[in-house]
């Protein structure tokens, strides 16, 4: 497990490089104005709606497939696939066709501040981008396909096709026509689902049209489902409060909030979402199995493992908001204005990072459990949590109440996770769980504090880019020797197993 997250880290992060690549384009052709706004809008529109169902697709498919495979074979857990498939071809053309005939107030719904051209622009962006959600459907199903049958990588060597698809698009419609924006995300999405097919063809699958939404299979992965697409529905109700309270605060409040969110789920995207992938398959065997000391096991470690990387980058994140916002944006019709709305509210999801990687790690558990029922329940209450608290600071603070709203609630509902889990399973390791936790955060604050430092005297003597890299690089280093003299479990293991090798080698 250890070494396909690791490589699947490593292919992540240039996937993510490529993927702020991207970013960068939107932000240095279009800044922080009403193109941008109404361009993500019209990417967040069938990204909620088809929320709904791709959670539930990625989280009920997989543990129902293990069940089909176990007891019946191969070829059932292939038609399964087939009328999974299929069924969800046809919601998603009710999504489409819903979309298209009111696309108007459904945008008002999702930025009811808009008005004028960007809602003109947002409203002609939409009805294009909504197509996309047929390969979105797709890609889920063929993507947990193939991590079913242990093959994470090429999913994510495919998000370097898609993000120079919509690289060039971008670039296409700042020297010709805007529209292009959208329709490069439709191709992106299709160049998603299509490259996956030879690698599923390898694995076994056979395409055939089956369509029974009697089928016992399907009707019970829908039962579980729907507490999955209630839950995720929360989520995205909080994206929906967040974006239509930013529309109204500031011109460009929707596209700094996204931008902003952006690295903080390059963490996430890195780090966790490895992790979980890999972790998810494997639990969902050993639920199968009845073997509850294999999860106990595998979950441990998948918390431990992500603390180590997260917990660091919170901080990081916090101390270098601005000159990171600025590395990486602040070129082209990104100005001072849109760096500024930008890191103030980076620095505030920073807050959460930690909770929005952990809720992903042990709502993973409940899913390979087949309990959805929990995660959404806890997904409510922290909803509510997070609505109020938007309106309450985001008188206070602007843009960033908005995310320090989402960071508590995140934390809030990551709480509820462990003492439910506890009460679920058992005692799975808390006491060590914590006291790593404890180890990793004072390391990660040694690590802050020091490069901190570095960067305050450097930048009296260098450029910022220069200063910001060489600190960082100190606090990097300063944190692996931190950790490495508090003896955590984890890095010990990996210590011993580099040494093997390197003896090996020798």
């Amino acid at each position: 497990m250890k070494k396909t997250v690791f490589l699947l880290m490593i292919l992540t992060i240039v996937a993510k490089i490529i993927g702020f690549a991207r970013e960068i384009a939107l932000s240095y052709f279009f800044g922080a104005s009403y193109i941008s706004d109404a361009y993500l809008i019209s990417q967040t529109i069938p990204a909620v709606l088809f929320g709904f169902v791709g959670a539930a697709l990625s989280t009920s498919y997989i543990p129902i497939y293990s069940d089909v495979m176990r007891k019946k074979g191969t070829e059932p857990a292939i038609a399964f696939t087939n009328n999974v498939t299929n069924v969800f071809v046809a919601i998603s053309t009710f999504i489409v066709i819903a979309v298209i005939a009111f696309t108007e107030p459904v945008v008002k719904l999702f930025a009811s501040g808009f008005e004028g051209e960007t809602l003109n622009l947002a409203i002609s962006f939409t009805r294009v981008s909504v197509l996309g959600i047929y390969f979105t459907a797709i890609g889920y199903i063929y993507r947990s396909y193939l991590q079913l049958k242990d093959r994470f990588i090429l999913p994510t060597v495919l998000g370097f096709v898609s993000n120079f698809i919509i690289i060039t698009s971008i670039m296409l419609s700042a020297r010709s026509n805007v529209m292009i924006l959208a329709i490069g995300s439709v191709l992106a999405a299709a160049s998603q689902a299509i490259f996956l097919l030879p690698s599923l063809y390898k694995r076994g699958y056979r395409y055939s049209f089956i369509f029974d939404i009697k089928d016992n299979h399907l009707i019970k992965m829908m039962h579980q489902a729907l507490p999955v697409i209630i839950g995720n529905s929360a989520n995205q109700i909080n994206w929906l409060v967040d974006r239509t309270i930013a529309s109204r605060i500031v011109v460009g409040g929707i596209s700094a909030l996204y931008y902003a969110n952006k690295l903080n789920g390059f963490v996430q995207g890195i780090f966790v979402a490895s992790i979980a992938t890999v972790m998810y398959p494997l639990i969902s065997k050993m639920a199968a199995e009845g073997d509850m000391e294999g999860i106990k096991s595998s979950l441990k470690e998948s918390i431990t493992g992500s603390n180590l990387l997260v917990v660091p980058a919170t901080v990081a994140s916090m101390i270098f908001a601005g000159p990171v916002v600025q590395l990486l944006f602040g070129r082209g019709a990104f100005d001072a204005q849109a760096a500024h709305l930008t890191s103030y509210a980076l620095f505030f999801y920073a807050v959460g990072m930690t909770g929005f990687g952990l809720r992903e790690v042990l709502a993973r558990v409940f899913y390979s459990l087949q309990d959805t029922r929990t995660p959404m329940i806890n997904a409510f209450i922290s909803m509510v949590l997070n609505i109020i608290l938007n309106i309450i600071l985001s008188k206070f603070l602007g843009i960033g109440g908005l995310a320090l709203a989402t960071s508590i609630a995140a934390l809030f509902c990551t709480v509820l996770l462990f003492i439910s889990l506890r009460k679920k399973i058992g005692p799975f390791g808390m006491k060590e769980i914590s006291i790593s936790f404890i180890k990793i955060l004072f390391s990660s604050l040694i690590m802050g504090l020091i490069a901190k430092y570095a960067y305050n005297i450097l930048q009296n003597n260098m450029d910022y880019k220069l200063s910001l890299f060489i600190s960082m690089g100190i606090g990097a280093l300063v944190y692996f020797v931190a950790i490495y003299f508090m003896k955590i479990e984890d890095v010990e293991i990996i210590i011993s197993a580099i040494r093997r090798k390197m003896k090996k080698r020798a």
